[in-house]
């Protein structure tokens, strides 16, 4: 997994939290669609007006017929029983739910044997700066931080 930034800090309006269930679940569909010598690149692009993060895999790739559907909720690429990675198939339409409700934008660009790219695009809002603390905030956000993660990576096995 290779992370990289153009800006090692950019402030925008957006619930930290909702972001990170955002990138957690792409990364955990990754890691279940990439071979284990396969690359997964997370890039954070700092735009004029947008913010652009691409969660990049040298995976098995989308069928172009499926890249529409898997939007929606309870769509898996491969409903067999016998499939090989677990889910409910509402991870992606959350993801989109989500990025959506930050009025944010998703796109997918795939090829069967050449992996998949989501690009997600939040716009640079920017609110009011509210006092807070970050020291009274770490230890709890800490914790709920490794909740989330056990949660997102679940349907993992290593």
């Amino acid at each position: 997994m290779i992370f990289d930034t153009e800006t090692e800090e950019k402030i925008i309006a957006c619930d930290p939290d909702k972001i990170e269930r955002i990138i957690l679940n792409l990364l955990s569909n990754a890691i279940k669609f990439t071979p284990s010598k396969g690359y997964i690149y997370v890039n954070i692009y700092d735009g004029q007006d947008k913010t652009i993060i691409s969660v990049k895999d040298t995976g098995i790739g989308i069928k172009e017929d499926m890249k529409n559907l898997i939007f929606q909720r309870f769509i898996q690429v491969d409903k067999s029983t016998s499939r090989n990675r677990e889910g409910s198939g509402i991870g992606l339409s959350l993801v989109k739910s989500l990025v959506e409700l930050h009025n944010g934008k998703i796109d997918l660009i795939t090829s069967i044997g050449n992996g998949s790219e989501f690009i997600i695009e939040l716009p640079n809002t920017q609110v009011k700066t509210v006092n807070t603390n970050p020291e009274n905030l770490q230890e709890s956000k800490n914790n709920k931080n490794l909740e989330l993660i056990n949660l997102e990576l679940s349907d993992i096995y290593f």
